[in-house]
């Protein structure tokens, strides 16, 4: 049995969150500014279809990407140092969100991006809190990716490609600009292959909070980052 959450109600300890579904830990609240951050702080992040009750989770174990451990594989870094992609940050964050509700997925008929979910971010974002970073090709959206960020943290929320790379290259830039800002963890939630593929791992979620408390108690005040800010040449 899960706790619903009133308007005033605190989380409940991650501990308590089921096994099965995995980290499912509570429903209810709404998606306020103040509660999402209270969320993301405390290692909990919403997931659920429209028409459902706002379900929150925290999995054990957790998906994480290290900046330090991220693979960047030899043709990977070839395209790179191609220039034919233009990655900008914050530029298109509207955009960047509606692309990834629209992205087809395996195993998915529909998308938990609802329009609910995207003003609730978009608030995030004029706050501060959430970014986009954004490949182009010709002028052209390709890819991207968005997140919230909070101190030294980074959730890494969906990514996007319309063209081959296109996400990975964003990612890409993302783990060099997030390390220049000495964030140490970013968050990716559940275990895919294609994560794993670029560097991503499980640790427990004890592990995972112990050091979220770290990384965001010398949180900074919410900025928007510099357009031009992962514009850095590649070697």
């Amino acid at each position: 049995m899960i706790s619903w959450l009133t308007a005033h109600s605190a989380f409940p300890d991650t501990a308590h969150a089921l096994r099965e579904p995995n980290g499912l830990l509570c429903a209810g609240g709404d998606l306020s500014p103040a509660r999402l951050l209270d969320a993301y702080r405390h290692g909990i992040f919403p997931w659920f279809s429209p028409g459902d009750p706002l379900l929150w989770w925290s999995p054990d174990p957790r998906m994480v990407l290290f900046p330090s451990e991220f693979n960047c594989s030899r043709s990977l870094r070839k395209t790179l140092r191609g220039g034919r992609f233009e990655v900008r940050l914050d530029s298109a964050f509207a955009a960047v969100m509606e692309a990834c509700a629209n992205a087809a997925r395996p195993g998915q008929s529909g998308t938990w991006i609802s329009p609910e979910m995207r003003n609730a971010y978009g608030r995030l974002h004029e706050l501060g809190y959430a970014h986009s970073v954004e490949t182009w090709v010709d002028g052209e959206l390709a890819g991207g990716l968005y997140g919230v960020c909070i101190g030294r943290m980074f959730y890494g929320e969906s990514m996007f490609a319309h063209v081959r790379d296109a996400s990975k290259i964003a990612l890409a830039h993302l783990v060099r600009f997030l390390d220049t800002q000495g964030v140490g963890m970013i968050d990716c939630q559940m275990k895919t292959g294609h994560l794993a593929s670029l560097g991503a791992r499980e640790i427990a979620r004890s592990d995972f909070t112990a050091r979220l408390e770290e990384l965001v108690a010398d949180a900074s005040p919410a900025k928007r980052w510099p357009v031009d800010g992962a514009q850095q040449p590649w070697r």
